[in-house]
């Protein structure tokens, strides 16, 4: 039996799923995802962030924002060859995908030759490509695409009826049209969303409707547990309970069958036994290396030696599997049989 995708999604459905006992979410979580994906392989990615701070946004998790007092300083975009380099070093760590991020609201045209350049030269030492910079209108979306990128993050963040409580400076609205501009475009879609910000349950099931009901999944998925920086809003919040974690991973697992699903922003904090019951719960993309943009993640010595223990292996670079619910160029199989700030601040991609 095979899970049919869904665009129709209903609020009580999901809120029904939240509420299952954790052994029986699990166990369905894990079910959709053997369907669709070897559970024993990882897709593996790095961000790095191209242009850090001095955002104008006022997105209250995010030390980039200008207005809050973090200690992030702005910094110019980097230098192509310098941003190569650090793509050289994760491809050599094991990663297969390469993000970059830049604090923008969203790039000026005279930015996009200087991200398309990086983005040719990155894909030309076999990575596939992301890059979080913000809003996009349709030529620029056309423009990167154009260059070889694969894949576009832009983060919904949390649920609709909850959005106007953590950011004023852009609607809910601009967040979908960029989507719209990176489907239309032929890009690949990275969307997701951050939990832990005070948000209830009843939220977290409302952003993955959200999600869940785009007209396309998006391709990954990414679930940042907050990173609580000092000076942001944020700091100071509840933690969020762990297990109510997992049960958002295996939620989105189970709405969104074929997406890649990203432990992302908060895996540092995260205890490797936690990490395995994400993985047991569907997740099966994560970030690789030691800092996401601003904030700690697990170093790789650690990452490698958590896959040994769990019998767990990176994901090898295919060409697209039929069935995909979003053609594009390359990504990670996603049948193989036994094998905003949009993301670009403190959370990750």
């Amino acid at each position: 039996m095979s899970t049919a995708l869904r665009h129709d999604w209903q609020p009580q459905e999901l809120l029904q799923l939240f509420d299952l006992p954790f052994p029986e979410l699990l166990f369905r979580a894990a079910a959709v995802h053997r369907e669709h994906f070897d559970p024993a392989q990882v897709q593996v990615s790095t961000l790095l962030s191209v242009k850090t701070g001095g955002c104008p946004e006022d997105c209250a998790y995010c030390p980039q924002a200008q207005r809050y007092d973090t200690g992030v300083t702005a910094q110019k975009l980097m230098a192509t060859e310098e941003v190569v380099a650090r793509a050289r070093q994760a491809k050599a760590a094991g990663a297969s995908r390469f993000c970059m991020g830049a604090a923008w609201r969203s790039p000026k045209d005279r930015d996009i030759p200087k991200v398309a350049a990086m983005i040719r030269e990155v894909k030309a030492l076999g990575l596939e490509t992301c890059a979080t910079l913000g809003m996009l209108d349709r030529p620029q979306a056309d423009a990167l695409r154009a260059a070889g990128l694969d894949y576009y993050n832009h983060n919904l963040d949390t649920a609709p009826d909850y959005y106007d409580s953590i950011i004023h400076t852009r609607q809910y609205q601009d967040r979908l049209d960029t989507l719209e501009h990176v489907r239309d475009a032929g890009l690949k879609t990275c969307c997701g969303g951050i939990v832990g910000m005070g948000e209830t349950r009843a939220h977290r099931a409302g952003l993955l409707l959200a999600l869940a009901n785009l007209p396309s999944h998006p391709d990954s998925v990414p679930i940042n547990r907050l990173v609580q920086v000092a000076g942001t809003p944020l700091h100071g919040s509840a933690e969020l309970d762990p297990f109510e974690f997992v049960r958002m991973i295996a939620v989105a697992r189970i709405v969104m069958p074929r997406s890649m699903v990203r432990l992302s922003a908060g895996r540092e904090a995260m205890s490797d036994e936690l990490q395995a019951l994400c993985f047991l719960a569907g997740a099966n993309s994560i970030f690789y290396g030691e800092k996401l943009l601003t904030t700690g993640n697990p170093d790789t010595a650690r990452d490698q030696a958590l896959f040994e223990r769990l019998g767990l292996q990176p994901m090898p670079l295919q060409v697209d599997a039929p069935g995909h619910d979003h053609p594009g160029t390359v990504h990670a199989d996603i049948t193989a049989p036994s094998a905003s700030c949009g993301g670009r601040c403190g959370q990750a991609a």
